[in-house]
């Protein structure tokens, strides 16, 4: 099982350390910064990790904005570069992006079509003659062709809550990147037959793609630090567990209720009440809660055979042996290959 560390724009700078002490990866999220600008940091501190946004919003980007970007970054890493899409919710993509998000399954299936048909182009195996229902690419001057990426195309993954997108990704990504409001039990029940399907769809067999997925923790080295670590998540939780996009995951859990309660309760700003609705239960539900040490066991327990790629935002610089320690034993861990 590969690991990343999740970087925010105030920890880019220990992209270098994250690598020297064997993390995989370093993924970055799109909040307050855009994610790709954050990764061209990251190029010049590392040499061997791969650099992923975990997630860059795709719609608000069209395919070639996305492909060109990639295809960039892809170029200044030397190969190490992973496309991280997802499509966000509907308030998000329409209020503040100013995009549209009608029909967000059969649009997300198209446009990683649209961007692998691009890089094809690119690679001159095939003319651009990309037209579909909501992309359309035809032209292609010589002016504007960057040619073949010397190290080939970036691996795609795509975000997904819902069956529906979870067969998307299936069928058409490199990847699934399961979102971290998911328990073990939907993903076993949910995630996992729907990607299967979407496997079957696309002709491809499990080995042929990840699976990879943020994972909060509740730990420390100390019971200050995991008091603050708890604190953290509860927050995260009460903020994903508003969203009516992510009910379906608590419903399945006995906690539909819980949904609505946290929406009114985000409308008022009450945020401290919001964190009090996540009690212990929900929180071992969706976090990995233990001693430092007991970290390997406890993800081998929620996730071995099951996802290839986790990522953890945690203080790794703060214990880097620990750290180091930590990460080759999950390693050691089965991924999800195994489980065919």
């Amino acid at each position: 099982m590969k690991v990343h560390a999740i970087l925010d724009h105030d920890s880019l700078h220990r992209a270098g350390l994250a690598e020297s002490i064997g993390f995989d990866g370093v993924s970055v999220t799109e909040t307050v910064h855009d994610p790709f600008l954050s990764l061209m940091r990251c190029t010049a501190e590392t040499s061997r990790v791969c650099l992923a946004t975990a997630i860059a919003v795709a719609f608000p980007r069209s395919p070639w904005h996305l492909a060109q970007t990639a295809n960039d970054l892809q170029t200044y890493s030397q190969g190490r570069f992973m496309l991280g899409l997802g499509s966000q919710v509907r308030a998000h993509v329409e209020r503040r992006f100013s995009a549209a998000f009608d029909r967000p399954v059969p649009r997300m299936r198209e446009l990683i079509l649209a961007v692998r048909a691009i890089w094809r182009a690119w690679a001159g195996d095939a003319p651009l003659r990309f037209e579909g229902e909501f992309y359309r690419h035809t032209l292609l001057t010589p002016f504007f062709d960057p040619g073949p990426n010397p190290h080939g195309n970036p691996p795609i993954m795509l975000a997904a809550v819902g069956a529906s997108m979870v067969r998307v990704a299936g069928e058409v990504a490199d990847g699934l990147l399961v979102h971290g409001f998911s328990t073990p039990r939907y993903l076993r029940e949910v995630t996992l037959p729907a990607f299967d399907d979407g496997l079957r769809t696309g002709g491809r067999t499990r080995p042929d793609v990840e699976i990879a997925r943020p994972v909060f923790l509740v730990t420390g080295r100390d019971a200050a630090e995991t008091a603050a670590a708890k604190a953290r998540v509860q927050s995260r939780l009460a903020f994903y567990g508003a969203t009516p996009a992510y009910r379906g995951v608590l419903e399945l859990q006995g906690w539909g209720d819980l949904q609505p309660e946290l929406a009114a309760l985000a409308r008022e700003g009450r945020e401290v009440d919001m964190m009090r609705l996540i009690d212990d239960d929900v929180l071992e539900a969706f976090a990995v809660v233990g001693q430092i040490d007991d970290i390997p066991k406890l993800v081998a327990a929620h996730y071995g055979g099951i996802v290839d790629r986790l990522s953890f935002n945690v203080a790794f610089h703060d214990d880097p042996e620990r750290w180091g320690a930590l990460i080759e034993a999950i390693h050691a861990i089965p991924g999800g290959a195994d489980r065919v």
